[in-house]
């Protein structure tokens, strides 16, 4: 048994959909501007550019229904609705044509972003690490085996605030395709099983303040419901 001088980190962990088992996380990665009406609402084109990626914490989880405290250091806390894939498996340089044998399950996700932090980041040519992978910035919710459910190619995804709808899409509008973002990450980094990768988000995100009600689903993966509370520090 190792001696080490601190008590180690806990595994941060996601629940699987209809067992008692938990998921094991081992990085969080994010495909940036992944659906082209939202590329456009950024002021972006869509045209199909290699993807780029960015990373969160894996204690940055905040796991189903939790509440999320409102982040300091910022006045525009923004959501995006994402598809998660959770990974059971890995490599180096993944042909996109088997790359979703690698895939354990799906999830839903918000990917939660300092956007007045980006913007600033942005401008200045600077990284995104402090608008994207702030503390209680990768909401997610149950892992649903691929095993039971397949691997989805299309279905609704849609974001309510206080019961509004401010996101609605369809998975299948993303620019590239989950084979494709798989594969291009892999040829960046040596993926495992554990990874989790948000796909992108439709457009329509928007602004948070506390007391805010965020509800997200995605067809076939359920609902996940996260309360914004006041700021925490």
């Amino acid at each position: 048994m190792s001696d080490y001088v601190i008590d180690p980190p806990p595994v941060a962990s996601l629940p699987v959909a209809g067992s008692t088992a938990r998921f094991p996380v081992r990085r969080i990665f994010c495909v940036g501007r992944n659906y082209a009406d939202h590329a456009r609402e950024m002021g972006h084109d869509p045209d199909r550019e290699p993807p780029f990626f960015f990373d969160k914490p894996a204690d940055a989880l905040v796991v189903g229904d939790e509440d999320v405290p409102y982040p300091s250091a910022t006045d525009q806390l923004e959501h995006e609705a994402e598809l998660v894939a959770a990974l059971g498996s890995g490599g180096c340089n993944i042909d996109a044509a088997g790359a979703l044998d690698c895939v354990w399950g799906y999830a839903v996700g918000n990917d939660l972003t300092r956007r007045d932090i980006q913007a600033e980041a942005k401008k200045l040519g600077r990284p995104w690490t402090m608008a994207k992978g702030f503390d209680g910035s990768a909401v997610c919710g149950p892992v649903y085996p691929a095993a039971r459910i397949g691997h989805p190619v299309s279905g609704h995804i849609r974001l309510l605030v206080n019961g509004t709808l401010r996101q609605s899409g369809d998975i299948a509008q993303m620019i590239w395709t989950l084979p494709e973002i798989i594969a291009a990450l892999s040829r960046l980094v040596e993926l495992k099983a554990g990874d989790l990768i948000y796909t992108g988000t439709p457009s329509g995100v928007g602004s948070l303040v506390p007391g805010d009600v965020v509800e997200i689903a995605i067809a076939g993966l359920g609902e996940v419901r996260s309360r914004i509370t006041s700021r925490s520090c």
